[in-house]
């Protein structure tokens, strides 16, 4: 008997003969899986670059669209949800190595000043994790997160237009739901205080480029992972930014172990496959060099037009998770 197919995001680390024993697999390139490939998997497993949406699934065999990924809004979910298919994400998986890159632009711009006043906008498993850098480097937190507040009640939170008046700092770290795009607008910016810094790791689609142009002389530093129209990002943007990188904020080895772990253990449990279910990543040397971010600065300056290829191809780091970031 012939096995089921599965179709996987070529570019998903320690991956490749993890799922061969109990499915024919296909690695295709995320960007480029298309309906006909999918047509006759019972699962696909995928990254940011794939469109799970009607157009690639009608008509197909799909059972579970797993993404190692944090965020879901590649994915249709109301679709997903009406024709039984099962999505499992990876939440939190590379939360550590965020907090690392924003640790990391804080210290290279010289941000991280006992005092400074740091704004977090979004406050899940990577804005906890950004809060704690700020706090161990002294500065003076600020959180903001409604539905957290909304749930929690608001002891601990900032109203947004008092957090971004106050800020030194402010670094968004919201998901992509559909009320978040261009949540960094004209307003947002014009609230900001004047020689404030601003840094996006979350998703290029969160900020109106244009407003952020136009709000650029105000602003003192301005660190971008994350653009619009990825792999074909804003020249004038990317020339504008004082750290600039080809998103990759996430890109540790320890959060591709955990999203590739959190995949493959959604397909053992949506099959029943229990050696699935238990699978972990073993045996991966990390590396012991210090992360310099102006090197993922210099190459993205260097070679803007091979964007894709930078991030396809980037060495995963050592976000020092088990210890301080």
């Amino acid at each position: 008997m012939s096995k089921p197919l599965l179709v996987a995001d070529r570019d998903i680390p320690f991956l490749e003969g993890v799922f061969e024993p109990w499915f024919e697999v296909r690695y295709l390139r995320g960007a480029a899986i298309s309906p006909a490939d999918v047509r006759n998997a019972v699962a696909l497993v995928v990254r940011t670059r794939t469109r799970c949406d009607a157009a690639l699934l009608s008509g197909s065999a799909v059972r579970i669209v797993a993404t190692a990924t944090i965020g879901m809004d590649h994915i249709d979910l109301n679709f997903c949800d009406s024709h039984g298919i099962t999505v499992a994400s990876a939440p939190g998986c590379n939360a550590a190595a965020v907090a690392q890159y924003v640790s990391c632009a804080l210290r290279a711009l010289s941000l991280d000043r006992p005092g400074a006043v740091l704004g977090v906008v979004g406050v899940g498993h990577v804005g906890k994790l950004v809060a704690e850098v700020g706090r161990r480097a002294g500065m003076r937190v600020l959180l903001n997160d409604p539905p957290r507040e909304a749930a929690e009640g608001p002891q601990g939170f900032t109203p947004l237009p008092e957090l971004l008046a106050q800020a030194d700092v402010v670094t968004l770290h919201i998901p992509l739901w559909p009320e978040n795009r261009d949540f960094a607008d004209a307003a947002f910016f014009s609230s900001m205080k004047p020689g404030a810094s601003f840094i996006n790791a979350s998703r290029g689609e969160a900020v109106d480029e244009a407003a952020l142009l136009a709000a650029r002389p105000k602003l003192d530093k301005l660190v971008l992972d994350v653009w619009k129209k990825e792999p074909d990002i804003n020249r004038d943007l990317l020339a504008a930014a004082d750290i600039a990188t080809p998103h990759i904020a996430g890109y540790s080895i320890q959060g591709k172990i955990n999203g590739t772990r959190a995949v493959v253990c959604a397909v053992g449990e949506t099959f029943g496959i229990a050696a699935l279910k238990t699978f972990t990543v073993t045996g991966v040397p990390l590396p012991t060099d210090p992360y310099d971010i102006m090197q993922d600065d210099a190459k993205l300056r260097s070679h803007p037009e091979l964007f894709e290829q930078l991030r396809s191809n980037y060495p995963y780091r050592n976000d020092f998770s088990s210890s301080r970031i």
